[in-house]
Formats: structure tokens, sequence, C-alpha cells
């Protein structure tokens, strides 16, 4: 059996101990009263009686501020007049909740230190130490008690915690059952009537073996399994913006995919080609990276809004949309929140965002972005002399188009010109035809246009 590193998992990073839910219910009801009605004078800047409410700095109690707030104790604030209820609410719900702060933990908010910078400060140690920052390792298999039940490190793994639990593995599944499972998962299609016969038939150990070796080899393996891909990579075929243009060549990365994954394409390189495919060499004896510059449709696929009037924002808004789509997909990481802050809960920095866009920014995405609905840039995939001589041969084609085009509307003026002194004729002729006879022919009309008025 083949391994294939085309297996990407994405992990869900969240740099906040405390629980969503409360970490959720603070930033959506009560931070947004801190920054409207507190921050004035409880800032980075004006740290007014030593707290800063915009980092954690000098806070030390929820209960404590919803006392304040709530005129209760004797420095009632905010001095020029109380809140309004709902605010006052919200407040109470989470000073009741435990007063949660995204990246303060427990202790700080105990004891009054100062905590987790939220907008503007420098990445602390214990962000970079979050589990998910870490290198992978190889930990050891843990022991189990039915070790005749495993038939590989994983199967321990799964069987560790089901004993953990008092829980016991399943039964086997039929080999029909395992058949259509292993199929579907695969290549995403049932077995056929003789695949299933087949399998049925093989009394051999490594029966099993045989059948995820044969659907690693179809075709059908690329196209179930690339999808996923495509998926993360935010495949279309059109713009998805303004008014929706066709991205005509969006099929040859839908194909890149697929093929990858059917040569089992190692990992490292399929992240390469997707990022920057366009400048790495050709292969020996070719004068184009064809392959590569396909791969960096990963970029130039995605919404764009290409009738934009403001074609700055248009530049802009596309090297965003870059910036999102390469960090999540390789990084698990929603970096693109960093265009207007610096992350609230993973170390992520304005900065570093900017960083970024400034080598997307190197990056050519338009043949002519100035025109009132911008152009794609196409580069081509065959050396620089034939493709001249397609450019040629296609001037050639667009002149004559453009002649015929002439033509069409002159001749479109001259009968317009013609039968637009003629609407009555043809209208009280129309109304004889229903009567019946050559009308036509007899008036000196057009019989193809009569037609068309009866």
């Amino acid at each position: 059996m083949r391994s294939t590193g085309l297996f990407l998992a994405l992990a869900t990073i969240s740099l906040a101990a405390e629980d969503t839910t409360q970490n959720e219910y603070f930033e959506k009801k009560v931070r947004p009263v801190f920054v409207a009605s507190c921050m004035p004078c409880h800032s980075a800047k004006m740290k007014t009686a030593g707290l800063d409410l915009e980092t954690g700095a000098g806070f030390s109690s929820a209960a404590r501020v919803a006392q304040v707030v709530g005129y209760e104790e004797r420095v009632k604030m905010p001095p020029s007049g109380k809140l309004k209820s709902d605010d006052l609410t919200a407040i109470s719900e989470w000073a009741k909740a435990g007063g949660s702060w995204p990246g303060l933990s427990a202790a700080v908010i105990a004891t009054g230190g100062s905590g987790t910078r939220i907008h503007g400060a420098g990445i602390k140690p214990e962000e970079r130490s979050f589990w998910s920052f870490q290198p992978v390792r190889d930990p050891a298999p843990p022991t189990v008690k039915n070790d005749q039940w495993t038939r590989n490190s994983i199967d321990r793994f799964i069987l560790a915690k089901l004993e953990a639990k008092g829980l016991k593995p399943s039964a086997p599944a039929s080999k029909t059952v395992l058949l259509r499972r292993v199929t579907y998962d695969v290549a995403g299609l049932p077995p056929t009537e003789k695949e299933l016969e087949d399998f049925l038939a093989d009394v051999s150990p490594t029966a099993y073996e045989k059948v995820v070796d044969r659907l690693l080899a179809s075709p059908r393996y690329g196209e179930q399994w690339g999808r996923h891909w495509l998926d993360v990579a935010r495949y279309a075929d059109s713009t998805g913006n303004d008014e929706d243009h066709r991205y005509p060549y969006a099929w040859r990365y839908r194909d890149y995919v697929i093929d990858a994954f059917n040569r089992d394409l190692p990992y490292d390189q399929f992240v390469r080609e997707q990022v920057a495919g366009d400048l790495m060499p050709p292969p020996a004896g070719q004068p184009v990276n064809t392959r590569g510059v396909v791969a960096t449709g990963f970029l130039a696929l995605g919404p764009k809004a290409l009738a934009q009037p403001d074609k700055r924002k248009m530049i802009v808004d596309v090297w965003d949309e870059q910036i999102d789509v390469t960090t999540r997909a390789f990084l698990g990481l929603t970096v693109a929140c960093a265009r207007c802050h610096d992350h609230k809960f993973d170390p992520i920095q304005t900065r570093d965002y900017y960083s970024l866009m400034g080598m997307f920014a190197s990056t050519n995405n338009f043949q002519d972005q100035k025109t009132n609905v911008a152009k794609l840039l196409y580069v081509p995939l065959v050396d620089k002399k034939i493709y001249d001589d397609y450019k040629a041969g296609q001037a050639v084609v667009d002149r004559k188009r453009a002649e015929r085009e002439m033509l069409e509307e002159d001749k479109h003026l001259e009968l317009n010109k013609k039968w637009s002194t003629q609407v009555a004729d043809y209208m009280l002729a129309a109304a004889r035809v229903r009567k019946g006879g050559n009308v036509a022919k007899a008036a000196g009309l057009d019989a193809h246009l009569l037609d068309k008025w009866v």
C-alpha cells in the first residue's frame, strides 16, 4: 500500500483558555460597551486610575466593574451618566458568569496583574507555546489490555480511549460492508457487482490490502479526494462577485489537483507549486513549467470585484483574499483578521499581515486593471515564439471580426434608413395579409420583414 502526503489536517486553533461561549459573550456584548463608554479615559494611552480596558492592564474584578457602572459604589462610572439598562445587564451577566476576559488568566484577574495586549503589543511567550504551534511529535502508542484486537499503532490509541471509558470495540464489519465503506471513502462510488464477488472469493490475508491498492490506483481516487482540497482552495469557475465573470481556464487547476492526488505528489511540492509554481524552473528539456503555472490557479481563482470603480481598493481586496486562502489552507489560521487589528486570540500581528501583503503585492493579477471591467492576466503555457505566433494570428482574426462588425453596422443603418419611412405601409399590409393574399409582392415590400410585422 502506498501512502499519500496530501491529507491536510487543519488544526482548530484558539489561544483563549476560557470557555468559548463566555469569550464570545464578552466580545459581542461587553467589549463594545467598554470601547464606546469607558476607553476614552481607560485605554492604553490614558490609563486613568491605572486601568486600561483595552488590554486588561489594571483590571482586577468583573464584580467591581459591575458595581461601579451600576452606581452602587462611592466611585460611579461613567461620570457623565449611568449606562443604558441593556449595557448594564450585559456587564452584570458577564460578571456573574465569572468575568471571562480573553487573554487574561484567572490568576491575573484575581491579582489585577497585566494581561495580554489585545491591540498593538508584542507576542507573549505563552502564546507561542500553545500546543498547536509546537512541532509534530511521534508519541509512543499507549499500553492496552486487549492487545489482540489491535492491528496497528492507531488501533492502540483508539482502544486505550475505549478502555478508559469502559467501552468495548464494535464487532468487525462483514466483508460486504467493509468493501462498500472503503470504496465509497477512497473512490466516492459503490463497488461493482464483480468487485464484490472478487473480494468475497479472495480468502487471502492480504485481500483488503489488494482492494485498497486497487482503489488508490484508480483515477476515481483523485476525483474523490481532490474535491476536498478544491473546497479548501475555494474553487469556482467564475469570480462570484459583482458581474460574476468567468474563469475560462479554471478547469486546468481542477485537473492539476486531481492529478496531484493520483500521482501521489509529495505534499511539500504540492504547496510550493500552488504558492510559487510560476517561479520554479521548468523540467529538463521543457521551455515552460506548465504544471507550476497552472498550480498557481490556487491564488488566481477566488472572488474578485472586476467592475469595482475604486481600482486601488479592488487590488488590495484581491491581496487580502489571497492572504486569507493561503493562511487558512496551509496554516489553519485566520490571519486576514489582522488587516484591521492584531489578532485577538492567535499570535498574529497587523505588521505580520502587511508583511505577507508585501509579498502578494509583488505579483501581477491583471493584464489591465484600469479598464471599466479589469482584465485578468493569463500566462501562456507554451514557448514564447509559439505564443507570439498565436498572438499575431489572433490579431488578424480580431481585425477581420472588427471589419465584419463594421459591415453589419453599415448594413443595419442602411436598412433602418430605408424601412423607417415605410412603417405605415407595413402596418397596413400586415392587416391585409391576415385576410389572405400575396400582399408583399403587390405592395413592393420585403416579404421577410412583413412576416415579422404579422
